[in-house]
């Protein structure tokens, strides 16, 4: 993300806690090489490196970075072979080397990543043929090498039945392919005197090894998945390998067989639960579904399929997934996140005591980062997550608060994945579910028949901003007929700020002096004008997320400089490097 960073990248970022998971520094304007002390980050999930000026070659110690499983070093300077040890990154799924000055030939031991699902090369000074093995990747469904040296024939087998003319374009030698590549054929003496007779061999004997490997590790899936199995474990067939398996009986114990004292919250899809394992002293929050109904199972896999994409500081991070049988021998399905002891938004802004003090109440200051830290997570889903992810049902009660109370927005059950791949697309989005959003966030276009939309995510976003500060639901009693809480605002923005400002925010400070309250004034009708820009009636007439999000930091920095609240400010900027990091 651009943090308007330059010079080399800082040796600090290298001696992160060892659960630094999360590294973005990318549209910067670093330079200087990739330090070799990046292979000190063992646990470091995702790195985005992307347009920078990074040079040099890639150090051979990042294969120490055992867990990688998304390196984005695209848009930079890098020069040089790519790195032989990659293939010991074995759960490496999206490599990302394009428009750099790599040279060399395109590594064989990319073919043994078997997790590899995209594979981007273009635009560097690669020379040489395409080998063979890479048409071995089953889970390969991207590539690109376009705009290289390449040269000889293109395999036709594997991910490269389905490429496209643009994914070769620009390598002018080469040669053969599927017909769609359009490309010249191969003549068998131009191949011959290309491609050394003991090199076709050695590829042609690797070839039959790995065909007779994959012939039995499919008969032994086959093997196991027609297997009766009574085994009651979690099968997290959805979600990557490296998340921790947990077994049903241990969530069943740490819930106290998910009794009602454990008990978290109910909503359409299930219910959450408090839960503390045997083995470990931390507690987790455990979703369960309710299978009583089709869509129910299908809000399962989408949750699953979405939550396997993000990573995000402000997004509720999953521990795992759970699918099996219970202990009555009923289907159960569940999802295990960690737990956020200061519960959701909604019952902050509307607690149920009736009497309102700074222990269950907001300050303006928290709500201005808590703000902050959801249009950072929606900026992320709409513009930076690959496939880009609309969360369709952004409210109050779907943003959890953790112990130093940072938001992070939870509950993708009827979330929708936008693919390149529009047929692929459709069916991991569920769209046979319909939207099915919460009344008074809901996008009007969406009650039209609409397809989901950034639109409509942005629509949810300005009422839900509208109710942080007034503290006023859109749903409640007083709003009928033509009013609504964006009219409300809109019709008071002027000249009844304070008025229709929720009056808990002053609770938790003394007496201001009148330059600090036309400052805290300045501040709400900013905070106001940005919730009416994203509630528009009509899509097109609403704030775009990146505009949202950059509007809403510049009205919190404001705040925090114009009112002195140093020790805000510093907690401000140490969970913005934190954002980085994570």
């Amino acid at each position: 993300m651009n943090y308007h960073l330059n010079g080399s990248i800082p040796r600090e970022i290298f001696k992160l806690p060892s659960h630094s998971w999360y590294l973005d520094l990318s549209y910067n304007s670093l330079s200087g090489p990739l330090p070799n002390e990046v292979g000190s980050l063992v646990n470091l999930n995702r790195l985005t490196l992307s347009g920078n000026r990074l040079s040099g070659k890639i150090p051979d110690n990042i294969q120490n970075c055992l867990v990688l499983e998304w390196l984005s070093l695209d848009n930079n300077l890098f020069e040089g072979s790519i790195p032989q040890s990659l293939k010991n990154i074995k759960g490496l799924g999206i490599l990302n080397l394009a428009m750099n000055k790599f040279s060399g030939n395109i590594p064989e031991a990319l073919g043994s990543i078997g997790y590899m699902k995209e594979l981007y090369l273009s635009h560097n000074n690669l020379s040489g043929f395409i080998p063979l093995v890479l048409q071995n990747l089953t889970s390969l469904t991207r590539l690109d090498i376009s705009f290289n040296n390449l040269q000889v024939e293109v395999p036709n087998e594997g991910v490269f039945r389905n490429i496209t003319y643009l994914a070769v374009v620009g390598n002018i030698n080469l040669c053969g392919g599927t017909p769609q590549l359009h490309l010249a054929p191969c003549s068998v003496s131009k191949n011959t005197e290309k491609i050394p007779k003991s090199l076709v061999i050695s590829l042609v004997t690797a070839g039959a090894f790995l065909f007779s490997l994959s012939v039995i590790l499919l008969i032994w899936t086959l093997s196991k998945k027609l297997r009766p199995s009574k085994n009651i474990f979690a099968q997290n067939s959805i979600l990557d390998d490296h998340y921790k398996r947990i077994p049903y009986n241990a969530l069943l114990r740490g819930t106290n067989e998910f009794s009602e004292v454990n008990l978290l919250g109910r909503g359409g899809y299930g219910a959450v639960y408090k839960c503390v394992l045997d083995t470990e002293e931390r507690t987790l929050a455990v979703k369960v579904f309710n299978l009583g109904q089709s869509r129910y199972s299908k809000s399962f896999e989408a949750e699953c399929q979405s939550m396997r994409r993000i990573r995000h500081r402000s997004l509720i991070k999953i521990i795992t997934s759970c699918s099996t049988v219970n202990h009555q021998g009923e289907e159960f399905k569940a999802l295990v996140f960690e737990f956020m002891p200061n519960g959701n938004l909604d019952g902050w802004l509307h607690p149920k005591s009736q009497e309102s003090t700074t222990n269950n109440t907001l300050s303006l200051a928290q709500r201005l980062a808590i703000v902050v830290d959801i249009v950072d997570a929606v900026e992320y889903l709409h513009n930076y997550c690959q496939p880009l992810v609309i969360h369709c049902d952004i409210k109050p009660s779907n943003i959890l608060l953790a112990e130093d109370m940072s938001a992070r927005v939870g509950d993708f059950g009827i979330s929708r994945i936008l693919q390149e791949n529009t047929i692929e697309g459709m069916q991991t989005s569920y769209s046979s579910t319909g939207i099915r959003g919460s009344i008074g966030y809901v996008a009007p276009e969406y009650g039209e028949g609409s397809a989901a939309s950034t639109a409509g995510d942005i629509y949810s976003l300005g009422i839900l901003l509208l109710e942080m500060f007034t503290g006023r639901s859109p749903i409640e009693g007083t709003f009928r007929d033509s009013l609504d809480l964006h009219r409300f605002v809109e019709d008071a923005l002027q000249d009844r700020t304070f008025e229709i400002a929720d009056p808990t925010m002053w609770l938790h400070g003394g007496q201001h002096d009148n330059t600090t309250s036309i400052r805290i004034q300045e501040c709400l009708v900013s905070v106001f004008r940005l919730g009416i820009s994203c509630s528009k009636q009509q899509p097109r007439d609403r704030a775009l997320t990146r505009d949202a999000a950059a509007e809403m930091h510049t009205i919190r920095d404001t705040y925090l400089k114009f009112t002195g609240e140093h020790g805000a400010e510093r907690e401000a900027s140490t969970r913005e490097i934190q954002n980085i990091v994570e």
